[in-house]
């Protein structure tokens, strides 16, 4: 014997996919509309998704257009993105199964901005007509009820298929998408999605963008630990040599070393982390430095040692400028623009310091231009916090400070128009 299924318990337990449950899911979505009652209702994570896109004013009747991200926005939030480093392995798992299934992948950041979109050739085109394009917006604000959007905010997989979607224009089209986490501080990091006409849904695409989501985290930790061991090769010579209390720290905080205290797997770091002096709460004042891939970590137990910083900065070749700062455990190197090659040139020769009028004057000739200085001091001491003082600006007590200059004055700099530099260069 067997038993019928209603309908409405259709549309309350599964993706609807007879045309029946789709009906019925129109139906209802309508009387949501229109504040009226229905018989049937959504499946839940969709019925949460209509209320609270109904809250935030979308239009079920609007376009699906998009103001997309200009392709220098989209490059840089791909370098920015952890799933940049995973791409080849997404390409390589899912996007010949997208092609095959007439579908598109489709992988965006945690603000539903579409980054990289791959598949079938055909669907591609179908996707312009919708605006599921790089750089396109696909939040639930933006867009209404739909895989992407619906996933950034319940942080779990979705599938939504035809009517779910609650912008008309999207009822043709189906879609899977499940969001994916940094394993290294557990932050949603973007969403990968498939999606395709509504004849093309099948109900095993959730638990594949599902797989391949975990795969990608896997990747992400596979290659933070073999980061994280390469850090460890880089700082045991140096915790070695240290006394006192310190640790080797990656970026997000994984512990890579440790030396005069019991070893923890995470150190808590503020968001935007400089070299020098930094009051952390688990440990008080510390030194930071930088290591490559990562930060050594000096809990102060006593008065600061500048005395112990020596800056080297190179002006000798215009294309390779650099600054160099070495100190009894480490030594690292940062490039710089000729703008903040100037600055800091200016403060090596007025080892007393300069005021931010003193500097515009310097570089610009023109004392005014004091907030374009300050502007680029704070970025100079992203980086030089540790031997860079201010009120005045100057080299930190102590700080050896050494110039190597170009073999004919002529050279240095020579692009410049500061006359600081200009100075300098008549001078020799």
């Amino acid at each position: 014997m067997s038993v019928e299924t209603s309908p409405a318990v259709v549309a309350r337990s599964a993706v609807p996919q007879s045309v029946e449950a789709l009906r019925v899911i129109h139906r209802a979505r309508e009387a949501r509309l229109s504040g009226g009652r229905s018989p049937a209702a959504p499946r839940a994570e969709i019925g949460a998704s209509w209320d609270r896109v109904l809250r935030s004013g979308v239009d079920p009747d609007q376009s699906t257009d998009s103001v997309l991200l200009e392709m220098d926005e989209i490059e840089r939030r791909r370098r920015a993105s952890a799933l940049g480093e995973v791409m080849p392995l997404l390409n390589e798992s899912l996007v010949s199964l997208a092609d095959a299934a007439q579908q598109i992948v489709v992988i965006t950041d945690v603000e539903g901005r579409v980054l990289w979109r791959q598949g079938n050739t055909g669907v591609l085109r179908r996707a312009d007509d919708i605006c599921l394009a790089e750089g396109a917006a696909w939040a639930e604000a933006s867009m209404g009820t739909n895989a992407i959007g619906t996933a950034l905010v319940s942080r779990t997989p979705v599938q939504v298929h035809s009517s779910e979607h609650f912008v008309r224009s999207l009822h043709s089209w189906t879609c899977a998408a499940s969001p994916v986490r940094d394993p290294r501080d557990n932050r949603l990091i973007g969403i990968v999605d498939l999606s395709g006409p509504a004849s093309t849904f099948h109900p095993a695409s959730l638990a594949l963008v599902g797989s391949v989501a975990r795969l990608a985290e896997s990747e992400i930790k596979n290659r933070h630990l073999q980061a994280i061991d390469r850090l460890r090769s880089v700082a045991a010579p140096l915790l070695c040599r240290l006394g006192g209390r310190a640790l080797a720290v990656d970026t997000h905080g994984w512990l890579a070393g440790v030396t005069g205290m019991p070893p923890v797997d995470r150190l808590p770091l503020p968001k935007s982390l400089r070299p020098g002096r930094v009051w952390l709460p688990s440990l008080g004042m510390c030194r930071i430095e930088p290591l490559s891939g990562g930060w050594l970590v000096q809990v102060t137990d006593g008065p600061s040692d500048e005395s112990r910083r020596r800056v080297v900065l190179d002006l000798s070749r215009p294309r390779g400028l650099t600054v160099n700062v070495a100190s009894a455990v480490s030594t690292w190197t940062q490039r710089l623009s000729p703008r903040h090659a100037e600055l800091l040139y200016a403060l090596a020769l007025h080892r007393e310091g300069r005021t931010a009028s003193e500097l515009a004057q310097d570089i610009f000739g023109d004392a005014t231009r004091t907030v374009t200085v300050r502007a680029e001091i704070s970025r100079i001491r992203r980086h030089l916090a540790e031997v860079l003082a201010h009120r005045p600006y100057r080299f930190g007590e102590g700080v050896e400070v050494e110039v190597i200059h170009p073999e004919h004055p002529a050279d240095l700099l020579p692009r410049s128009t500061a006359p600081v530099v200009v100075r300098a260069r008549t001078a020799g």
